[in-house]
């Protein structure tokens, strides 16, 4: 609450700027799969034109073009995630945890789909803060994973100041 109530100015300057880059709304929500495989609707700023998954979602890549102008920058600097602080506040997310899958991925998991649902998602996590688009999906998975079955406190502590170095050193953004 107390996050979302200092960033609230920032985040309508953010959604005004949005609007004035590109057409359309200045917020994307798409379903997700929580914890248990419960679904919930993720939101973030809107990084990419309002028809870019007219052929069904995709893996963005570095030179996405269906990213905007501003989105480029904003998923950069990850401040298109801002948003996602109402889903930690309803409860669907937690800040760090493993990055909450759309079904078509969950089939990727197999039968270690269980593990996976079996901790809260988050805002951020072992695969952003270390790697994010500098691996391979199967990387991610096993990052993904291995953070399932071993998630504490003080490595969540870890993975949260490594996720600020990350985004300051611009380093795995997409």
């Amino acid at each position: 609450f107390l996050g979302l109530a200092v960033l609230y100015i920032p985040m309508l300057i953010i959604a005004l700027v949005i609007r004035l880059d590109s057409t359309g709304p200045a917020l994307f929500t798409q379903e997700r799969l929580g914890k248990n495989g419960k679904p919930f609707i993720m939101i973030k700023f809107r990084s990419m034109r309002v028809d870019a998954e007219a052929n069904g979602p995709q893996w963005a890549d570095k030179n996405d073009c269906r990213c905007t102008n501003l989105g480029a920058k904003l998923r950069k600097s990850r401040l298109d995630e801002l948003p996602q602080l109402v889903n930690v506040l309803k409860g669907e997310l937690s800040i760090v945890g493993p990055r909450p899958v759309v079904t078509r991925e969950l089939e990727k998991y197999g039968s270690q789909a269980g593990k996976f649902l079996s901790v809260l998602p988050g805002l951020t996590g072992y695969w952003q803060a270390y790697q994010r688009s500098a691996c391979s999906y199967e990387q991610r998975m096993e990052m993904e994973l291995y953070y399932a079955e071993n998630a504490n406190f003080w490595w969540d502590i870890r993975i949260m100041f490594k996720t600020v170095s990350t985004v300051l050193a611009g380093r795995g953004a997409v």
